[in-house]
């Protein structure tokens, strides 16, 4: 959901405030609504519109992320979040952002990788190893 912070339409007197950015709200909505990619058993996606009649695909359930390595590209089981400078209830929520910090599954060991891509824009999660 788009936050969206605004001033009130009433003066102190009581008096409607007839402000030149009156219509401000209706345009807040114009970029889109957070897509909010959460780890999950199953993976879901969307697409949504775009200016200019393109479309994008959107995660918002995640299973498995591809791990870059050495040139290669390995996918990975995406176990939990261990930190977002995001929002620090990102964490407990479970929800998933460029840079944030995430525990994978890789070759039967536990490793943890940083999330380079963006979730909600690109419908991919693609993250290097974390030392």
């Amino acid at each position: 959901m788009v936050e969206w912070k605004r001033i009130s339409r009433r003066k102190a007197s009581g008096g409607i405030n007839n402000a030149v950015n009156a219509n401000t709200k209706k345009l807040s909505d114009k970029g889109g609504l957070f897509a909010k990619t959460e780890v999950s058993q199953v993976d879901k996606r969307h697409q949504t519109k775009t200016r200019g009649g393109g479309t994008k695909v959107k995660i918002t359930k995640a299973t498995t992320a591809l791990i870059s390595l050495a040139g290669k590209t390995i996918k990975a089981k995406i176990i939990n979040v261990e930190e977002n400078n995001a929002n620090k209830q990102f964490v407990r929520q479970k929800i998933l952002t460029k840079g944030a910090i995430i525990k994978v599954l890789m070759d039967g060991k536990e490793v943890k990788a940083k999330i380079t891509s963006r979730p909600g824009q690109s419908g991919q999660i693609s993250a290097v190893l974390v030392k």
